[in-house]
């Protein structure tokens, strides 16, 4: 992983000329919030791009009405080829969603929390304003996340394909029996399980699906991949971490009604005897953070863990 270093230099993209605005599909209560954003950004002379989902959402962000300023509507490919950096306004669901549109562009992605936890959405919507100076001067830091390639195959053929930023998930669908599946990592047999599932986490999922299910919390500087077994039908199954340069590989032995998740929010139906081949993708997605971020306090903050001593 790379470690943090400022938000400058040529391959940051910095001056930032260019801000997208992205927002959670189907919710006006972002509305108000990409709106002072972006006339504050217009204001400064930032030109302003509002992907199109989002625009949708108000005749304001549109650029209608006597008045109102002309943001650029404009798609993932487009924000992907003109923006400098993008900033995200939900939870950690809308910014799961951004990024994979958005890794193979490099634009990176500053989260403004208005879902509940916000472990990747770090500026509080009340902050948010006064953090568009820091951005813009450049006092932002940087931190690159995996990201999780996963395809496919059913009869020696890749059928289906997608990335993951949290987690690819294989588990028994919507009828209620355990699936039976085979786990190799790098060609060599780990083990057979039967349980409800398998979670394959990067560091950055590691406290999601993975933290839910008793795996381990890694460090988003980590380079490994958590395999986290849902419900095993075993004593002895514990969650196994690997390098995250290892090629995974999930062959169902028997199963009704198996699935495979990608970061919860893109299903493939799967059949006995097709195969989840997962490795780490060459992409990978870039965070801004604001002065003073540190993971360890988020940790604290998030997980509602003990405050340290007091000291005299």
């Amino acid at each position: 992983m790379t470690a943090f270093h400022p938000f400058s230099g040529e391959d940051c993209r910095f001056p930032l000329r260019t801000i997208a605005l992205i927002g959670k599909y189907q919710s006006r209560e972002i509305v108000e919030s990409l709106s002072l954003l972006a006339k504050n950004l217009h204001e400064r002379g930032v030109e302003v791009l509002v992907e199109e989902a989002t625009a949708s959402l108000s005749a304001e962000l549109s650029g209608a009405g006597p008045g109102a300023p002309v943001w650029t509507r404009c798609g993932y490919a487009g924000i992907g080829a003109r923006a400098d950096a993008a900033i995200v306004l939900g939870g950690d669901g809308t910014m799961l969603n951004v990024a994979r549109h958005l890794a193979r562009h490099r634009v990176p992605l500053l989260g403004v929390n208005q879902g509940r936890l916000g472990f990747m959405t770090d500026v509080a919507r009340t902050d948010m304003l006064a953090c568009v100076d820091d951005l813009l001067s450049g006092k932002f830091t940087r931190e690159n996340r995996m990201l999780l390639s996963g395809e496919i195959v059913r009869g020696g053929r890749a059928v289906a394909a997608n990335l993951a930023l949290n987690e690819v998930v294989v588990d028994k669908g919507a009828i209620g029996r355990l699936i039976d599946f085979d786990l190799f990592v790098d060609g060599e047999f780990l083990y057979n399980l039967r349980s409800d599932g398998v979670i394959v986490s990067t560091p950055t999922g590691s406290t999601a699906y993975s933290l839910s299910a008793n795996g381990p919390i890694m460090h988003p500087q980590v380079s490994g991949i958590a395999l986290v077994p849902l419900c095993p039908h075993s004593l002895t199954n514990r969650p196994v971490l690997v390098g995250d340069r290892n090629a995974i590989e999930i062959r169902i032995v028997r199963a009704d009604d198996s699935r495979v998740h990608f970061d919860g929010q893109v299903t493939f139906n799967m059949k006995t005897d097709d195969v989840v081949r997962i490795r780490r993708s060459e992409d990978s997605v870039c965070f801004l953070h604001p002065p003073g971020y540190s993971y360890f306090a988020m940790l604290r903050k998030k997980l509602h863990w003990n405050r340290p001593p007091v000291t005299d």
